[in-house]
Parts: C-alpha cells; sequence; structure tokens
C-alpha cells in the first residue's frame, strides 16, 4: 500500500494520504469539549495539521500503516488551549515557546504592534514553533491615557471614527479600547467599527454606564472592571463621581486607582437583582466577559506572595526584578487592606459564577505577562480559578477551547476534537474532569499536528530556564514592562 484512505476533511475529496502525513493515536480517553461525556477506547487519525477522523471501531484501512502511531491508553485527550487575553507576543524567547509547552496553541493577543503582527507571519510560515494568533489594534484611549504617547488618544468622534479605519487598514482583526475614552468617542468608534466589521473589546470606559456600552455592542469586557459599580445599589452615585472628577495630566494612574478603589466599595453595596437584570441583557446582545481572574488574584495578595514561586526560573532576572518592585504599587499592604481585597477576590468570583449560570459567556484570558502571570502556565492557573468560582471542570474547559473558538467565529475549524478541525491537541496523563489541576500532567502536546514529545517540552521548558538566566535578556525592554503595568 502506498498510501492510507480517509475521510474526506472539510469538503475535500477522498485521497490517499502519505503514511509520513498521517499520525493515529490509539486507545485513547477523548474529551472532545463540546459537553458530551469522556470517550474512552478512541482512536483518532491525523492528517497534517487536520483531525481526519474518530472512532471506536478499526481505523480505516491503512492506517497502521502510518509513520506514528501513539498509544494513548490511559491518557486523556482534549482540545489545546487558548489564552484569550495576552501580551507581548513579539517576544520568541520567553513568552512564545512557554505558551507551546504548556498547550497554549492559541492566543487573542490585546495589544497590537508590527512586531507581533511579525511574529505571527513567522509562526504561521512555519519558521517557528508557536500559537495562532489573533491581534488587537494598538490601544485607543481618550485623553491623559496612562499609555501616552504608545496609545491612539481620541476625544472627538472624528478622531474616534480615523482611528477605528487606522486599526482596519493595519489588519487589526478586533479594537481594543481603554478606561480613559469618554462618551462621545466611545459611541462614534462603536458606530465606525460596526460599519468597517471589527468588534470593540476592552476596558470598561469608566464614564459610562456598563449597560449602554453593552448596549452599543461592546464584544468583551476585560477583567470585570466596573461589573460590581453597575450591579451596585451606589451606581448612579459612583458614576456621577466618576464623571465629575477631574483626571490629573500629571498623575493619569491615579484617576485609575480611583476607580478600582470605587469598583470594591460597590461590591459592598451589591444588589442581586440588578445583577440578574445586568446578565439577562449581556445574554441577549452577545455581550461576553473575560474576567482575567489569574491577574484578579495577584493584585489581590500581598506583594511577596510569589516571591518563590518556582516559576520564576523561566522570567529573566531584570523582568523578576521588576515584577517584584512594581507589584508593590497595588498590592495590599496592612491587614485591613489584605481583608478587604481578599473579600473583594471572593465576590468577583461568585460574579463569574452567577455570570455563567445566568447564561453570560465566559472566556478564559489570564493578562501575562503581568507580574507573576507567567506565560502558558497561567493558563492552567485560570482553569483552576474559573473551577474555584463555581464553574464545572468541563465549562472551564470550554471557556478556553470550544467557547473561544466560538466567540472568535473559528467554531467551524477550531475548538473541539472533531472530524474536520485543526490538530491542535493537548495529551494529559489524568483525568481533567475529575481534577481540573490535571490539565497541568501534559504528556504530549500537537500544536498545527505537530507533536511535541515529552522530552520535546522538556527541551523547550530547559532552553526558555537557559535563556532566563542569561545576562541582559533581550526580554526586558520597554515596552515589555509598559504591558506589565497595566494593572497598577
Amino acid at each position: 500500500m502506498t498510501g492510507i484512505v480517509l475521510p474526506a476533511v472539510l469538503g475535500s475529496s477522498n485521497a490517499e494520504a502519505a503514511p509520513e502525513d498521517v499520525t493515529v493515536l490509539t486507545n485513547a480517553t477523548v474529551i472532545d469539549g463540546t459537553g458530551a461525556p469522556a470517550r474512552h477506547g478512541m482512536t483518532v487519525v491525523l492528517i497534517g495539521d487536520r483531525i481526519a477522523w474518530i472512532g471506536r471501531s478499526v481505523p480505516p484501512a491503512g492506517a497502521a500503516a502510518a509513520a506514528c502511531v501513539l498509544d494513548l491508553r490511559g491518557k486523556y485527550v482534549i482540545p489545546g488551549l487558548w489564552d484569550m487575553h495576552t501580551h507581548y507576543g513579539s517576544d520568541d524567547k520567553i513568552t512564545i515557546p512557554l505558551h507551546i509547552a504548556n498547550g497554549v496553541t492559541s492566543v487573542r493577543e490585546m495589544w497590537g504592534f508590527p512586531e507581533i503582527r511579525a511574529m505571527r507571519d513567522r509562526i504561521d510560515n512555519g519558521e517557528l514553533l508557536g500559537p495562532r494568533f489573533t491581534i488587537a489594534s494598538t490601544i485607543i484611549d481618550g485623553a491623559n491615557s496612562v499609555w501616552a504617547p504608545d496609545s491612539t488618544q481620541v476625544v472627538t468622534a472624528a478622531e474616534a471614527r480615523a482611528a477605528v479605519r487606522q486599526a482596519k487598514a493595519e489588519g487589526a482583526d478586533f479594537l481594543k479600547i481603554y478606561t480613559y475614552i469618554d462618551r462621545d468617542a466611545f459611541f462614534a468608534l462603536a458606530d465606525e467599527a460596526r460599519r468597517v466589521g471589527l468588534h470593540v473589546v476592552g476596558h470598561h470606559p469608566a464614564r459610562l454606564r456598563v449597560r449602554d456600552v453593552s448596549d452599543a455592542g461592546m464584544r468583551s469586557f476585560e477583567h470585570l472592571y466596573s461589573m460590581p459599580i453597575a450591579t451596585s445599589d451606589r451606581e448612579d452615585e459612583i458614576t456621577h463621581l466618576l464623571n465629575t472628577t477631574s483626571i490629573d495630566p500629571a498623575n493619569p494612574r491615579g484617576y485609575y486607582n480611583y476607580i478600582r478603589e470605587l469598583d470594591r466599595q460597590a461590591a459592598l453595596a451589591h444588589n442581586p437583582g440588578k445583577a440578574a437584570a445586568l446578565f439577562e441583557r449581556f445574554a441577549r446582545n452577545g455581550t461576553w466577559q473575560s474576567p482575567t481572574l489569574t491577574v484578579v488574584r495577584v493584585i489581590s495578595q500581598p506583594a511577596d506572595t510569589y516571591a518563590h514561586d518556582p516559576r520564576l526560573k523561566y522570567i529573566d532576572k531584570p523582568t523578576q526584578a521588576f515584577w517584584a518592585e512594581h507589584v508593590k504599587n497595588f498590592a495590599p499592604k496592612t491587614p485591613e487592606e489584605i481583608a478587604q481585597q481578599r473579600e473583594f477576590l471572593r465576590f468577583r468570583l461568585d460574579m463569574v459564577r452567577r455570570m455563567d449560570r445566568a447564561g453570560v459567556r465566559i472566556i478564559g484570558g489570564t493578562d501575562t505577562p503581568n507580574p507573576y502571570v507567567f506565560p502558558g502556565f497561567a493558563a492552567h492557573d485560570e482553569l483552576s480559578l474559573l473551577v474555584q468560582a463555581g464553574l464545572s471542570p468541563m465549562r472551564a474547559l470550554q471557556t478556553m477551547t470550544r467557547d473561544a473558538a466560538t466567540y472568535l467565529g473559528l467554531d467551524r475549524t477550531m475548538g473541539t476534537v472533531s472530524q474536520g478541525k485543526v490538530a491542535d491537541l493537548l495529551v494529559l496523563d489524568a483525568n481533567p474532569l475529575a481534577d481540573i489541576t490535571n490539565t497541568q500532567k501534559i504528556h504530549a502536546i500537537f500544536s498545527r499536528g505537530r507533536l511535541i514529545t515529552a522530552e520535546d517540552r522538556a527541551k523547550i521548558l530547559a532552553d526558555v530556564e537557559a535563556f532566563a538566566a542569561s545576562t541582559t535578556p533581550v526580554t526586558a525592554t520597554r515596552k515589555f514592562r509598559a504591558v506589565c503595568a497595566c494593572h497598577a
């Protein structure tokens, strides 16, 4: 036999696949991400970068002649993970390899730069092993932005519309907005975005009401920002404060910190009825939530919480020093502050559970590489936190697999272990539905159909560790540090 006959994939004609292009996974337990129960004793056949066949019966004729046949008895196959809120995708020494080594086969990059788009091209062209990318515009913000001059600042409706058209021309996959954008600019931006076919995502514009922003078509809110205010009996009072408090151009970060404290105070006057109405509105509007619980947890804990985290060996020394110093700017310090932040974190975890049960769609993201939000590893932290919030292990997995693909309109070709979809897979040594931390017990990874064995993964991690230990690594750049400051 010169080839292997397999079913048509995505409308292609039946054809013989060369054995070297075929990988056969036998005796696997498949958790496909659809919500269906785990299926034991399955055979999965891959041709190139696609899943060509799945079944319990004998594989198609000739499959045993494939160049690679893996017996996965006792192993669990799940879809490759999406991290739906990442930064610094231009770093091919630490960030990119850590994503892949942790089974993060796709990312939604939340601040677009030319060098990140160039990195995506290198990966797509096969020059570099890395995740699939969906990339934002540059950050679009209002006057006195904390990110000036790197953000696009818009004040008038005309400037907002021009920023949308510029982002479209630059190839942005979606628009990322920030906290300081004002009413006229936001609504003009949202209208222009609909006209050119781009979604609007990001931080809630602080001076607007959440329900109005959802109605205007905001695709996803990040970090749960302003959700406590929008569900509080103090919403009117706090909205008035936010609109009448001026922003000091010399210290725009002060206003940001003021918003975050008002968010915490608003949670103390939570109104369950308002919350239920808002969540129903989100479900009706198709408004998604990206809670990024990993970074939320970091900023809710004392500064030294992660000082001895073993994963620091994968982070270069200048960045470690920056993280340790920078986290002090927002970590709670006094016993009272620590208790307040612990309670506020629990409130936000509970809010995610209530949103999920109310039908609000959730996507799992981390906000890596903020301080102690470790690239790749953080995706598994996020899954654990989603389960702590009250989601089932299956639901948590879906936020970073099936639902991530659905959110991006890629569910026809990605997101589940299904015939015809891309061969981005994570093979685990233990059942993640029994314990979500089992996603960290990685046996193998498939990225675009390429097998990454346990030995390959160990080599990737060793190379990152060696680079991180080197002197003056190139990763400690101004842009990297700027991105990591986004929650100060």
